[in-house]
């Protein structure tokens, strides 16, 4: 875990070390707002004896450290260095983050955005400043810089954690080196958070564009050539066909401005009618996370890099992202994961069985 501490192992905390790493992802990716030096380093002695034990964290934006995660992370003995970065104000398209020093910048092309807006949160984990950083997921704001970073992402089940987001389409979530940092995050925020082991092969669909959705060509061959590997190890089995849904995009505005038309109030129950009878036979969904692959700082143009995660704000399911592979110019591309509602531990157990197979990456 990058010198972090295992909970299970007990491996020592090095706190000074990842002040220093923030630092360091800061001059180089413009990763944070603020690195909390003082604040952090007095916090050491009275979290050593926690479940934590001092494990290092970075929050969403300024304002991050007061959310209930954080607060339970703290709590449990988690020590946050510093609030990450977030587009700034009147950001057309929400897939960068401005930071202290600028634009922040993705790890593996710096020409290209990290995603977002949990922006500086993927890229202080990708940077290894951070094991874990906490995010918000309300169109696909965790998943997507998760993916476009090489890092795990999770987006729970919408109301299972408490959310500032009156629409209920944002929902916390984390990004992490690995799903099982991941886990740490969801003991320490969840009351009564039960591990829930998963028998292979897990019964899974793989729908490139969900029956709706453009993806380029290389990004689908990446995502299915990690679909295949996952085959081939005994992770999953294809069973079934494959879950189409009507395109999410007009429900998901309709209801971020607060007015649902009957058209789109409609669209919503029919994707959750459809969605309902597929976890009811097939455990596991596997999507493409984005797409596209990492665009230029100026944005995407007409492409919806949210194309394929917002349905899943719509409908409250779970999913996380997992790195799928890369495109030929050196872009990560991820792998969605969406379980059904409620299961995130097992969605958990699900990400750390393919994890074991697909590997983890750092720049």
């Amino acid at each position: 875990m990058n010198g972090f501490r295992d909970v299970a192992g007990g491996q020592a905390v090095d706190v000074a070390g990842a002040l220093v790493a923030a630092e360091r992802a800061d001059e180089r990716f413009h990763a944070f707002l603020d690195v909390w030096h003082e604040e952090a380093l007095a916090r050491v002695p009275g979290a050593a004896r926690l479940p934590l034990g001092g494990l290092p964290f970075a929050v969403k934006g300024r304002t991050g450290v007061r959310s209930p995660a954080a607060r339970r992370l703290i709590a449990a003995g988690g020590i946050p260095v510093g609030s990450t970065s977030v587009p700034g104000p009147g950001t057309p398209w929400q897939t960068w983050g401005l930071g202290a020093r600028g634009r922040t910048l993705n790890p593996w092309r710096p020409d290209r955005t990290p995603g977002g807006s949990s922006a500086g949160a993927a890229v202080a984990v990708a940077a290894g400043a951070v094991p874990l950083a906490t995010g918000g997921d309300g169109a696909g704001s965790v998943r997507i810089p998760a993916a476009w970073c090489g890092v795990f992402g999770l987006k729970t089940t919408n109301g299972l954690l408490p959310s500032a987001d009156r629409s209920g389409l944002a929902a916390p979530g984390v990004l992490a080196r690995t799903a099982a940092d991941a886990e740490m995050y969801l003991r320490a925020v969840l009351d009564g958070f039960a591990p829930a082991p998963v028998t292979l092969p897990l019964p899974a669909a793989h729908s490139p564009g969900l029956g709706y959705a453009e993806v380029e060509p290389e990004v689908a061959t990446v995502v299915r050539s990690a679909v295949d590997r996952l085959v081939a190890a005994g992770v999953v089995s294809l069973t079934g066909p494959a879950c189409a849904l009507l395109d999410p995009a007009p429900a998901w505005q309709a209801v971020r401005a607060g007015h649902v038309p009957r058209q789109q109030a409609e669209a919503r129950e029919e994707n959750d009618r459809r969605l309902d009878a597929f976890f009811a036979r097939t455990p596991l969904l596997l999507t493409p996370v984005t797409p596209n692959r990492p665009h230029g700082h100026d944005g995407p143009g007409d492409t919806f890099s949210t194309s394929l995660t917002w349905g899943f704000n719509l409908s409250g399911h779970p999913a996380a992202s997992l790195f799928a592979g890369f495109t030929g110019d050196g872009c990560p591309v991820g792998l969605q994961l969406v379980a059904d509602r409620g299961t995130d531990a097992a969605l958990l157990a699900m990400a750390a069985a393919a994890e074991r197979v697909l590997g983890t990456v750092r720049p």
